[in-house]
């Protein structure tokens, strides 16, 4: 599942903080990193709460004194937190609140495949939502996320009705 979390991430963190210093990119590979990663049975941590902590404290007493730097890498934690709300995590209690939780860390069981199939759909047209909200058709945009992992609200194309003035 990338496309869920892919497409879910960026744009509800864009909504929420709406920041010009915030690097999308690294939003987005903090959400979609712990997918692959749980592809490993054994990497079950990443459903913990105790990575997007430890991701946090990382970039905040890494970029001690530089502010910039914090702000840039904030988007990873941001993203693994993003993580964990879209794919439910908090209902497997005991992988979640690892090592504070007491008894054994529960398997990772499967969705059924209509769901994935439904989530994955959901987060492709949440892509495509985004591409033209932001408006990423345009080389320059496109080019300044790539680039600095800037996101921008582009200007809405104005309609008959509005020249009209309804």
């Amino acid at each position: 599942m990338l496309l869920w979390f892919a497409g879910l991430a960026v744009p509800a963190v864009a909504a929420v903080f709406s920041s010009r210093g915030l690097d999308y990119r690294f939003v987005l590979a903090g959400a979609v990193v712990p997918s692959l990663a749980l592809a490993v049975e054994a990497l079950w941590i990443m459903d913990s709460l105790l990575l997007p902590i430890g991701a946090m404290t990382a970039v905040m007493l890494g970029g001690w004194g530089r502010r910039l730097v914090q702000r840039r890498w904030l988007g990873v934690p941001i993203g693994l937190f993003c993580h964990l709300v879209l794919d439910g995590a908090w209902l497997r209690t005991e992988t979640f609140w690892w090592p504070l939780g007491a008894g054994e860390v529960a398997g990772r069981g499967l969705r059924p495949i209509w769901l994935l199939v439904g989530m994955e759909l959901i987060g492709a047209a949440a892509l495509w939502w985004s591409w033209r909200r932001f408006g990423l058709a345009d080389p320059a945009r496109r080019r300044d996320f790539l680039r600095a992992g800037r996101l921008a609200v582009a200007p809405r194309p104005r309609g008959r009705w509005r020249r009209a003035g309804l």
